[in-house]
């Protein structure tokens, strides 16, 4: 469970204050896929970095099971994040000089994961991308690519994944494929997902969607459908 209290980030610059996030209180039970929407600059970023612990907040605690990750130094969150996180980025974030295969392994072998290199061929099987394990990600479409850090994103078998604009670069028929992978990876595995998006259709796909608004939360809707 991730639960978030009284959560402040305010940014000092040229004299002036900026409150980012305004006090906001939020618990995400275990195993939701919720979305967080909201116009450009209403927090919904910072708020997923916060979570990630890449962040650090003015004030306000984030407990994960338990545990305030606000109250850990750089080590501790660095190995927080590479055993219970799994992220998924707008700009998909792939080391170019590897294959789209070793780009999944290097994160398994990083993170201790045993049968690295069958669980990554299966994986990327699940994803659509059995036949490309061998090209690199030049050699990928910006969908694939996207596929692609999906693989990389569940093969550790994180608790929470955290996606940052997932569709952002995608023209509709790739943003379908990869929600619908989300869905279907989020049913397989179980993990909680945080999905950050300005797009309702995308919102709309996921059990519950939070609508941030100048750094408040203005909305708060639990849906049904998945």
């Amino acid at each position: 469970m991730i639960e978030i209290t009284g959560l402040i980030k305010t940014l000092h610059g040229g004299g002036h204050k900026v409150e980012i996030l305004k006090s906001i209180d939020l618990t995400i039970p275990t195993g939701q896929f919720i979305a967080i929407t909201g116009h450009s600059g209403s927090g919904k970023t910072t708020l997923l970095s916060l979570i990630a612990g890449l962040d650090t907040p003015t004030g306000g605690s984030i407990n994960i099971d338990g545990q305030d990750i606000t109250k850990l130094n750089e080590d501790e969150l660095a190995l927080l994040r590479g055993k219970r996180f799994g992220f998924i980025f707008q700009n998909f974030h792939l080391i170019p000089t590897l294959t789209a295969l070793e780009n999944v392994v290097l994160s398994a072998e990083l993170n201790g994961t045993p049968g690295a290199n069958k669980k990554s061929e299966d994986l990327l099987g699940m994803v659509g991308l059995g036949d490309r394990q061998h090209h690199y990600p030049a050699q990928l479409s910006g969908g694939e690519q996207q596929r692609l850090s999906l693989a990389r994103a569940f093969i550790n078998d994180p608790d929470i994944i955290l996606a940052d604009e997932p569709t952002g670069n995608l023209d509709s028929k790739n943003s379908d494929r990869i929600m619908e992978l989300i869905r279907e990876l989020h049913r397989e595995k179980q993990a909680t997902i945080v999905l950050v998006t300005h797009e309702s259709q995308i919102a709309d796909q996921s059990q519950r969607i939070l609508t941030l608004e100048d750094g408040q939360i203005i909305s708060d809707r639990n849906k049904d459908n998945l």
